[in-house]
């Protein structure tokens, strides 16, 4: 149960430093809600669990080629700008008391899924500390429990997924138009910072 527990741990700290899903996730919640922020996280999740098969089958030299490297840091430096620029657009037209149903929910899980599968950070996570994981697990325990202890990982992600977007949501209650709109802009900031962060990375790739 100890073991069960520290990668439940394990998947708390992958979550928790911010990052592009973090800012997505407050933004969304401050905006629309709940629901919104909770599907960004559970769509990075499920990039996570894609990125986790293609360690486990072995398929990371793949992703180590520096043309799929290229790909991913120009996408995920796309994906960022767009979702800045959006988030930055639409901030003055915030208000308290609006809906909060003026997107449609799979919006939000693709966003979050998209925002994960393009991020080259979350391959290095993956590959570093999930590769060191499974070959440990590997090496004492049969597949049936790898499976067990690595959906331990999942569980860790989906409560600060949880955690992040209840506290996102009902810290709306408690600002002013002009701190909601304010926040939109700075999470809009953020992810454009990220997405820059991304392009130059790309660059990098191609000409070193």
């Amino acid at each position: 149960m100890n073991i069960f527990l520290s990668y439940i741990l394990l998947g708390l700290s992958l979550a928790a430093p911010i990052g592009p899903i973090n800012a997505a996730q407050i933004d969304k919640g401050i905006k629309y809600g709940f629901m919104h922020s909770w599907l960004i996280g559970v769509g990075a999740v499920v990039a996570d669990g894609v990125y986790m098969l293609v360690v486990y089958f072995g398929v990371v030299h793949f992703l180590e080629h520096p043309f799929m490297k290229t790909f991913l840091w120009l996408f995920g430096c796309f994906v960022l700008l767009y979702t800045g620029i959006e988030t930055m657009l639409s901030a003055n037209k915030l208000k308290i008391g609006g809906s909060r149903k003026e997107e449609p929910l799979v919006k939000s899980f693709i966003s979050g899924f998209f925002m994960s599968i393009s991020n080259p950070l979350t391959i290095l996570f993956w590959l570093g500390i999930y590769g060191s994981v499974l070959a440990k697990t590997a090496a004492t325990y049969d597949t049936s429990q790898i499976i067990f202890y690595s959906s331990a990982i999942f569980i860790g992600l989906l409560i600060w997924d949880f955690t992040m977007a209840g506290i996102s949501s009902n810290f709306r209650k408690y600002l002013t138009s002009k701190l909601i709109i304010g926040i939109s802009f700075s999470s809009g900031i953020s992810l454009i910072g990220f997405g820059i962060y991304f392009g130059f990375q790309a660059f990098t790739v191609l000409f070193k």
